[in-house]
Formats: C-alpha cells, sequence, structure tokens
C-alpha cells in the first residue's frame, strides 16, 4: 500500500513535518480516498472526508502510538470522517438508488454506474450496518487482516471476522435475490 515504510514516514515527520506529510500523501491518499468514497458515494463528500482526515492525521501525529500500524490508524480516522460525513447529510440519497438494470445511471468521472454488477455490488455493500460495510470493505477492498479491522473498527478480532462474514453472507443474499 506505501512507497515509504510507516516508519520512514514518522521519522520524516518529526525533523521536518512538511517533508514527512508529504510522504504521507503519496502513500495514504489514494486508498484512503477509495476507503472514503465507497462509504460515501459521492465525490465531494469523499474529498471533504479525506482532507477532514488528512487534517486530523497531522494535527494528531504526536499521539500517535506505534502500537498499531501507522495504515490502521488513519483508515480508523477516514473511517469516522467518511460517516460523519454521512451524518451531517441526513437526506443521503445515493446516486445507487434508483438505478436499474435497464436504466443505469449516468458515470460521473470517478465510477462507472454502467457497470450494473458493481452497482449492484455497491447497493449490497450500502443495505449493510456500518460496522458490518466497514469489516467488508477493509477485508474485501483494502485487505486488511483482521487484527488490523478490529484496530480500526474499535473492536475485536472475533468481532471483525464475525462482522465482515455476516456481511459476505449479506450480500450473497442480496445480489442472489436481485437477479
Amino acid at each position: 500500500m506505501t512507497s515509504f515504510s510507516d516508519n520512514d514516514i514518522l521519522d520524516t515527520m518529526a525533523s521536518n513535518p512538511e517533508a514527512g506529510f508529504r510522504k504521507l500523501l503519496g502513500a495514504y491518499k489514494e486508498p484512503v480516498y477509495w476507503h472514503i468514497r465507497r462509504i460515501t458515494v459521492v465525490h465531494h463528500d469523499a474529498e471533504d472526508a479525506l482532507q477532514e482526515t488528512f487534517i486530523r492525521v497531522f494535527r494528531n501525529i504526536g499521539k500517535f502510538r506505534r502500537d498499531m500500524s501507522l495504515a490502521a490508524w488513519v483508515f480508523r480516522i477516514a473511517s469516522n470522517e467518511a460517516l460523519r460525513a454521512l451524518d451531517r447529510r441526513k437526506d443521503f440519497h445515493s446516486p445507487l438508488d434508483g438505478a436499474t438494470e435497464s436504466a443505469g445511471i449516468a458515470a460521473d468521472e470517478y465510477f462507472d454506474y454502467s457497470d450494473l454488477e458493481t452497482v449492484r455490488l455497491q447497493r449490497a455493500i450500502h443495505s449493510l450496518p456500518p460496522k458490518q460495510q466497514l469489516a467488508f470493505n477493509l477485508r474485501y477492498y483494502d485487505e486488511f487482516d483482521y487484527a488490523e479491522i478490529a484496530r480500526i473498527t474499535d473492536s475485536t478480532v472475533a468481532a471483525a471476522k464475525a462482522n465482515y462474514h455476516a456481511a459476505k453472507e449479506k450480500i450473497i443474499r442480496f445480489m442472489n435475490s436481485h437477479d
């Protein structure tokens, strides 16, 4: 995921915050954006949450404890910011809502809504409770192990596994019922 090691990023941030922050952005900006985007769906909200994520990371880097990976810490902050973005938008209507097999919906420059299987998968994911949605996204898309998912979601490894497997089963049922 990163082109720099966590230690390299952290050491650089300690000695030269601006250069360290550039390394951090280089390593994490794109994967964190897509993590947030899968939660918020809308590019504008993902951009806002991404900006807030890195502001929080920069302001709180001195509080980072190396008992978890930097990636897990950054993704934890990003997950919280993505969920805050959804809370701010109480009237949330996903671009995925109303997309039909026959009509589809217009693609934006970041996501191809004409790929109907992807739209169905995203609908299935968005039908999940937040903890299951996060566990599924972190495991399936971001390829975190269960221990890291537990750290990111502030849960146990057993809960991370249970949330992922419950999400997977619900997604399978959703996909099979919407054929």
